[in-house]
């Protein structure tokens, strides 16, 4: 397993090294509009908001507010201005959602912008060439994001119904303004993980994905199609009920005959946690709704738009917190024999152990921590040329560490699973639980 598994990190990042940027397109040729779904964001949605407008004039953004508790309407209303007298901003849409139709779910509140998009734009229009962008209240879309996205073998391919961009977090680098030499160390960390797992191990997969056409989405950065939404609207609107509606998204938009890309030619600033309770929390909910999501096996097996190589990927993704489970079972067991043993027999043990069996201990070892550890220095040559190649080699010992907390997060979303716990709960800001950040360059 374990040489299957360093053969498959193989075959991921050699792709990923070799990628060059491709050519952008035309955004003037597509109609762009931005979703942001917000639930109590105050205190990011407005700065999101004049980014949006100032970078992107000619786009469309969608503000929409779940039914929020503090003032964040009032401050999309104020940048808005007057509606009537030629004043407003006419670009800038609120879509208002009212308890007890609100706070049921990301998936929900895009529905409704979604209806009301459709609304908007009336009947007869090109749905084609309307792409909606789903952004985050703490988002930044990088300026040449609609170039990129326009390009020839992205939404210039009409079969291409999404498009995935790369993720980046805006504070990497940047320590909380924390009391505690401990705690600061520990959040800057956390936060230089979260980066390169998606700047490097997530691209990666991404995409190797392009060979097998299982491109999926992601909440943030995630760009599609109308005339795709459109075709795969069941119910209320084209997101279902799971709390990994991305993921969920991409899967009815693959099994509907839709291609989806992904690029790293451009990307997404979104905000990672220091906090490690708060991030367990986040990886819990997107762990759980990868197991709701297990309710695609049958579509993604009996879908004749995805070859053999494409459905066994996309259910490997599906058997990840399972396998994990399972994991913690099993991987325990030869360890807790061998302790027993050496607990009766410690000089039998130790005679067997040095006179060659320590071999298995280092290969299993190398074979385990090495496919984690290789990713320190590939987002390091990628990713973070400043840093030094000893950087890098820390980055990848802290990843493989980084690495054992889905083994928590699975049993937490299983948990939550037997319970009836399918609630969603959103993950509260940085400067929301008290950890204002302290500005250094990245």
């Amino acid at each position: 397993m374990s040489v299957a598994f360093v053969t498959y990190v193989a075959l991921i990042v050699v792709p990923y090294l070799r990628h060059k940027r491709l050519p952008g397109g035309d955004p003037a040729s597509l109609e762009w509009h931005f979703f942001v779904p917000c639930r109590d964001e105050e205190s990011v949605i407005g700065d999101t908001v004049a980014y949006l407008r100032q970078t992107f004039r000619d786009a469309h953004v969608w503000v929409i507010d779940d039914d929020s508790e503090d003032r964040t309407a009032e401050v999309v209303g104020a940048l808005r201005g007057p509606r009537h007298g030629g004043t407003g901003d006419q670009r800038l849409h609120l879509v208002r959602r009212q308890r007890p139709f609100a706070r049921t779910g990301k998936g929900d509140a895009l529905n409704s912008a979604y209806r009301e998009l459709k609304r908007w734009m009336g009947k007869h229009a090109d749905t084609d060439r309307a792409i909606i962008v789903v952004v985050d209240a703490d988002g930044r879309p990088a300026p040449d994001c609609l170039e990129v996205c326009s390009a020839a073998h992205l939404f210039g391919d009409p079969k291409v119904g999404a498009v995935q961009v790369d993720v980046r977090m805006s504070n990497r680098g940047t320590p909380p303004s924390t009391r505690g030499f401990f705690k600061r160390g520990f959040g800057t960390a956390l936060v230089r993980m979260q980066d390169l797992e998606f700047r490097s191990a997530i691209a990666a997969i991404q995409l190797s994905r392009g060979h097998t056409g299982t491109i999926s989405m992601g909440g943030n950065g995630q760009f599609t199609r109308l005339s795709a939404l459109d075709s795969i609207v069941e119910g209320a609107g084209p997101w279902r009920g799971a709390l990994l509606e991305d993921f969920e998204l991409g899967v009815h938009l693959l099994t509907a005959g839709w291609h989806t890309g992904f690029t790293v030619d451009t990307h997404v600033d979104q905000e990672a946690l220091y906090s490690l309770r708060r991030f367990l929390t986040q990886r819990t909910r997107w762990g759980q709704g990868t197991m709701q999501c297990a309710r695609y096996v049958r579509r993604i097996w009996d879908s004749r738009h995805l070859s053999t190589l494409g459905a066994a990927e996309m259910l490997y993704y599906l058997a990840q917190p399972w396998m994990q489970l399972l994991g913690t079972l099993i991987y325990p067991i030869p360890f807790v024999l061998l302790g027993i043993r050496a607990a009766h027999e410690p000089t039998e043990v130790w005679e067997w152990f040095t006179g060659g069996a320590w071999l298995l201990f280092a290969t299993y070892g190398s074979f385990g921590l090495l496919p984690f550890i290789i990713w320190g220095p590939i987002y390091r040559k990628k990713c973070e040329p400043d840093k030094s190649f000893l950087r890098g080699l820390a980055y990848g010992f802290a990843y493989a560490v980084y690495i054992y907390t889905f083994y928590i997060t699975s049993w937490r979303a299983l948990i939550r699973l037997i319970r009836g716990h399918n609630g969603w709960t959103k993950t509260r800001r940085n400067t929301e639980a008290g950890h204002p950040v302290v500005a250094l360059d990245h």
